[in-house]
């Protein structure tokens, strides 16, 4: 019984991280057709990174 919810559990964690993969990649696309920005914090400064240059 456990094994068959590791199984449905590790399936629907590797759906979720798949489906928020391929979302962030069209973020990144979307953003490099506007000339968007991505705005991070990198140890403690506020760091801005156009779409086109990223590489995430």
């Amino acid at each position: 019984m456990k094994n068959s919810f590791e199984k449905d559990y590790n399936l629907l964690r590797e759906k979720i991280r798949l489906v928020l993969d391929l979302a962030f990649k069209k973020l990144v696309a979307i953003n490099g057709k506007n000339n968007g920005v991505f705005v991070f914090s990198k140890n403690g400064k506020i760091v801005e990174i156009k779409a086109v240059d990223f590489k995430g």
